[in-house]
């Protein structure tokens, strides 16, 4: 593993040569409770700030992480074992999570009206509010120590909440660093980082008022469990095993290009990687012949040219080893890659050929440089062995059809389906990142949805007309009075608003 703990420190280490990059000291539930009440201190001020006044504070951490970029992705690479191409799309790239929310955080959190139902709301003015979760827990995992962090903090800091982040212990020195950086700047004193393993991921849980959990799904499932018990609200990105299917009328070229860099990009290390490939007969050989040379021709190492990084975990080799093993023992035959490397958490950048659903690569989530291929009949095949799956984060879709490709991404079970690309909806903030299935629940992003998730949506009412001593449904009550409200309580339920204006076409027919 890359990084050892002691009953008070972690000791964080390069998974490319094991070299100790640093020590942090552990976080307990003392420790986290006294920040958890620190943030709140400070969050009221920051919601009443307002957004703009938020967007300004934002735009300058922003700033700060593009002038340390050099620093920052030295530091990511040092503790990811990232090749540094990968490392920078998140020192540089995930910033616009903070340009975007930072732009639009006052129109997302602008007061809405609303329209009335009915004759019962009729009289009255109708309008929605955004108020903060005093204090947002996020626990983001060791594959994307900077963007999943990013891609939470950004909006819910805009929203108005206090931030509470607790990274992985394999990696907590770059999330940490970044929030030095709002330091820094001189911003209120509203985000905090806390560093452990599962006792301070769980005091997080419990301190916060909302929780935004990124990680395993067994992991998942005990925070949804806890945060149950309290009523406390939550959203869970999952674990994934992403399916590719490439049509016979695919653009062969690209969908090679496109499923190598999706299956080994961070290593394999990616939420939405492409873990199985589903090729139909007619182009099977000619494409498994192609991606076996394009994952061949790939160098892998930590230096400057380097295509394919190290693993963060040696546990994670493990399992990417034991996949490919298991699978050649049942049949499976290997065109590239399939062996560890002799020092460093290094697993060869590897294509899998003859699998089935009986073998672990293709069902469990693998989370490594693995690309297993499976051969199939036709489209029909290919979904529904695409949607044999516990999981349901994203797929790929390769053909020249745009119709066909539109058609078969209505049929698989993923919250995300990219056509003929891979990975494109993750920075694509207007659309949301949701996981079906075992894959999570609620979403990321989606535009105004991905700020108003850190919310407490307020519904507000007041009269239109002057008004009156009473109501006609407030007391006293009387016969006539109760004669009259009935008639008008049968008009509103029973025919609606439209109806009783005339309004109805099928009705004025």
């Amino acid at each position: 593993m890359s990084t050892t703990t002691t009953a008070a420190t972690l000791e964080v280490r390069n998974p490319s040569d094991d070299g100790l990059v640093g020590t942090v000291p552990v976080d307990d539930r003392e420790a986290v409770n006294r920040v958890a009440a620190e943030l709140r201190l400070a969050q009221d001020a920051w919601a009443e700030a307002g957004p703009r006044q938020r967007a300004r504070w934002l735009r300058r951490w922003r700033d700060w992480i593009l002038a340390h970029t050099d620093e920052l992705t030295d530091l990511l690479q040092a503790e990811t074992g990232k090749v540094r191409p990968d490392a920078l799309v998140e020192t540089t790239a995930s910033c616009e999570f903070i340009t975007y929310y930072a732009d639009h955080a006052e129109d997302f959190l602008a007061d809405e009206k609303v329209k009335s139902s009915g004759l019962l709301s009729l009289p009255k003015r109708l309008s929605k509010t955004y108020q903060p979760y005093p204090l947002v827990g996020l626990i983001t995992p060791w594959n994307f120590p900077i963007t999943l962090f990013l891609m939470d903090a950004a909006p819910a800091l805009a929203a108005g909440s206090a931030v509470l982040a607790k990274s992985s212990e394999e990696t907590p020195l770059t999330c940490a660093r970044i929030i030095e950086g709002w330091r820094e700047i001189g911003a209120p004193p509203v985000l905090a980082h806390v560093a452990g393993a599962g006792d301070t991921g769980a005091a997080v849980v419990d301190a916060a008022d909302f929780v935004q959990f990124t990680g395993s799904t067994v992991t998942g499932r005990a925070v949804a469990v806890r945060c149950a018990e309290q009523l406390k609200p939550l959203s869970l990105e999952l674990g994934g095993k992403d399916p590719a299917i490439v049509l016979e009328d695919a653009d062969l070229a690209r969908a090679v290009e496109g499923v190598a860099w999706g299956g080994l990009f961070n290593a394999g290390q990616v939420c939405i990687s492409v873990e199985r490939v589903y090729v139909v007969a007619a182009i099977y050989d000619e494409f498994v012949s192609r991606l076996a040379q394009r994952v061949q021709a790939l160098s892998q190492g930590v230096a400057p040219g380097d295509d394919v990084g190290a693993m963060v975990t040696a546990r994670q080799v493990d399992i990417a080893d034991r996949h490919v093993n298991e699978a050649v023992v049942a049949g499976a035959k290997v065109l590239a890659g399939g062996t560890r490397g002799a020092a460093g958490n290094y697993y060869a950048p590897t294509v899998l050929v003859d699998v089935d659903h009986t073998m672990a690569c293709m069902t469990e989530e693998t989370f490594g440089p693995t690309i297993p291929v499976m051969r199939v009949a036709d489209e029909d095949e290919a979904i529904r062995l695409a949607n044999d799956s516990p999981y349901g984060l994203s797929a790929t879709v390769w053909t020249r059809d745009h119709a066909r490709g539109q058609r078969v991404a209505r049929r698989l079970d993923a919250g995300a389906v990219n056509i003929n690309d891979v990975f494109s909806n993750l920075f694509a903030m207007t659309l949301p990142h949701s996981g079906w299935k075992a894959s999570g629940i609620g979403a990321r992003l989606g535009g105004a949805y991905g700020l108003h998730k850190y919310c407490r949506v307020q519904a507000v009412t007041e009269p239109r007309l002057p008004v009156l001593a009473r109501e006609l449904t407030w007391y006293p009550y009387s016969s006539r009075r109760t004669a009259i409200a009935g008639k008008v309580l049968r008009a509103a339920a029973g025919r609606g608003l439209r109806q009783r204006l005339g309004l109805n076409k099928e009705h004025n027919k």
